[in-house]
């Protein structure tokens, strides 16, 4: 049998009302009662009922965690920290995969069957449609990597990828490289969108240097690679900007596949600076996406959102920065 709120009572010799508070954040009752009941909970190994205890509250405590970038071993670490850090403000992240997913209402509908307090949507590959539909069901909405705007609908936290484009670019032209090649994820990612833009924009300066672009499937190690061995079947660029480090990863494989050498052939410059990227056999340069900072201001602002839900929608925005490997040739 389950021992319950009941047994407590009994043999802490309080009420079930004192049990009670004292198992609720927030609730009145002296330090010597809470030893006391929490004393008899340890010795007959009692623990509230949450889900029970929502039903009066009217808060589950849990966040829906959004995404559909499964591929990308990015997010292994995201949601890591995402976890652990709701977690640790006593919140219950409930993990949604909406790969594939093309109905926010679908979406919503189903995180509403999960009555979450709130959704914080951890992708940049989602149309802006789906935190838009949660926001306009009542549900608290942040958007985590999500696409910078000057008027947000949604709380948003995330890097401006026009300007990591741009600064691909400049670190590329003060290499010396004369042709130069855009390799990003789907075309119709509007993170992919903006950091192609910014890369173009900043490469417009520069009417003495070629470029080109394409596209690769997904934002995947396969994806990057067969797109590279593609590129390498005729004339390629002396240098690219793979709008991601897993790209960037699967196009050096394919340029080493092929006999060639990077940097000694062909330049590969990143973006995320994931863990991997700075293994030694990898030894990748690359933008660093300070994804800490993001997890971070994000559970801060669901957070403070559950508790003013009406506030106006923010934007936080995080920097980035070069970090210099082995994989462009050194400054001219």
């Amino acid at each position: 049998m389950a021992v319950t709120i009941t047994d407590v009572a009994l043999l802490a010799k309080v009420s079930r009302s004192a049990v009670s508070r004292t198992f609720t954040e927030g609730a009145s009752v002296s330090d010597k009662m809470r030893k006391r009941v929490e004393k008899a909970a340890d010795e007959l190994g009692y623990s509230p009922n949450i889900l029970a205890r929502s039903l009066t509250t009217q808060r589950t405590k849990l966040i829906g965690l959004v995404s559909n970038n499964f591929d990308n071993p990015l997010f292994l670490q995201v949601f890591d920290l995402f976890t652990r850090g709701l977690q640790n403000i006593g919140l219950r992240p409930l993990l949604v995969n909406l790969t594939d997913e093309t109905d926010p209402t679908h979406s919503v509908r189903m995180l509403r069957q999960y009555s979450v307090d709130g959704v914080i949507v951890a992708t940049s590959e989602l149309p802006a449609g789906f935190s838009r539909a949660f926001r306009e069901a009542g549900i608290p909405i942040v958007h985590s990597f999500g696409r910078l705007t000057g008027t947000p609908d949604v709380h948003t936290v995330s890097i401006d990828d026009k300007q990591c484009g741009r600064m691909a670019a400049q670190t590329l032209v003060e290499r010396g490289y004369k042709s130069l090649g855009f390799l990003g994820g789907p075309e119709n990612v509007s993170v992919v969108q903006d950091r192609f833009a910014g890369f173009m924009d900043e490469l417009s300066k520069h009417p003495e240097i070629t470029v080109s672009h394409s596209f690769a499937d997904n934002h995947s190690f396969a994806a990057g690679r067969k797109e590279m061995f593609r590129l390498l079947q005729a004339p390629h660029a002396e240098a690219y900007f793979c709008g991601d480090d897993v790209l960037s990863i699967g196009a050096i494989s394919a340029i080493e596949s092929s006999g060639l050498s990077v940097p000694g052939n062909i330049g590969i410059i990143g973006l995320n600076d994931m863990e991997i990227s700075g293994w030694e056999n990898i030894n990748l340069t690359t933008i660093h996406q300070p994804i800490t900072q993001i997890v971070g201001s994000s559970i801060e602002l669901i957070g403070a959102v559950l508790e003013e839900p009406n506030r106006f929608p923010e934007t936080r925005l995080f920097s980035c920065k070069v970090v210099e490997r082995g994989t462009l040739r050194p400054k001219t």
